[in-house]
């Protein structure tokens, strides 16, 4: 039956889950404003981090939190590395060959996670506090959600000083607002690029390692969450950091008070795939009511 105490409880899970997509999100938000680069294969670089996390845990013997640090180090190579041999040879070009490219890197990916990992289906990085849970009242939630809400609020926290305090940050808004006036005040963009694509796919990596931690996943998992980091933007409004947290936020909470609703045999009987739909109803309403997003701008 559903309680008080039980919604609550699912709504305090959405919100741990949620960061997991504030930090897709937030990478692709940041690589969109900066680069305005259109990354299907985002996804790719989480699952790709929850291997590595993974095996950095299970085969090295690190910590699992240590293993995130792994993952974001190990992921941003490989954004370094995407960004380029890959984008940079379009830059400038039709945005359908930026596409194509990102497109062709999901296919790339997950065959040669496949390759390696083939016999890794549905496992999941072990933790020492796995089961173990934090009591308030009659609510509960696991001392992993605790965690990850932690790190991802450090992370963010981390991101915001980088990009306000630091003159990379200076160089990375104003590339954002104007690549050719940065260019010719003596910004090299390219190397803004690089580095922002970087810090993106190392923002994907901590979000592999944290789901890895969380949930069991196999080398198929990144479709789904790309899709889910794009709507996020959307819902916040591109380019918007802050629209990326709140709109992660409020994904996490729709699908998992979903998920607790319908699993109410009064209701549906099952949860299904209806915590999906129910957070892509969420973004057609906000975008019925605001065009441009929860914090997007007129004329974006």
């Amino acid at each position: 039956m559903i309680t008080p105490a039980g919604l609550a409880e699912a709504l305090l899970w959405g919100v741990a889950n949620g960061c997991i997509y504030i930090l897709l999100a937030t990478g692709l938000n940041l690589i969109f404003g900066v680069m305005k680069l259109v990354n299907f294969a985002h996804g790719q670089l989480l699952m790709v981090g929850a291997f590595v996390a993974y095996e950095a845990t299970v085969i090295a013997g690190l910590n699992p939190y240590l293993s995130i640090f792994v993952a974001m180090g190990s992921v941003a190579l490989i954004g370094v590395v995407l960004e380029k041999f890959a984008f940079r040879r379009v830059r400038g070009t039709e945005k359908l060959n930026e596409i194509f490219i990102s497109l062709g890197l999901i296919y790339v990916f997950q065959n040669v996670a496949t390759l390696f990992w083939a016999e890794n289906y549905n496992i999941r990085i072990p933790s020492s506090l796995a089961g173990l849970n934090l009591s308030l009242g009659s609510i509960a939630i696991g001392y992993d959600r605790i965690l990850a809400m932690v790190i991802v609020a450090v992370i963010l926290v981390g991101l915001v000083l980088l990009t306000k305090k630091t003159k990379f940050g200076l160089a990375m808004r104003a590339t954002s607002q104007k690549s050719d006036a940065a260019m010719l005040m003596g910004i090299n963009i390219n190397r803004v690029y690089i580095y922002t694509f970087a810090i993106g796919a190392a923002l994907a990596g901590a979000a592999g390692a944290l789901y890895g931690i969380l949930f069991s996943f196999n080398p198929a998992i990144g479709a789904l969450p790309t899709i889910k980091g794009f709507a996020i933007i959307i819902l916040g409004g591109l380019g918007s950091i802050p629209g990326a947290v709140v709109g992660g936020l409020l994904y996490g909470i729709a699908e998992n008070s979903t998920a607790y609703i319908l699993t109410d045999p009064s209701v549906l009987g099952n949860a299904g795939s209806w915590p999906d739909a129910i957070s892509f109803i969420l973004l057609i309403i906000v975008l019925i009511i605001r065009p441009t997003g929860l914090f997007g701008k007129k004329g974006e």
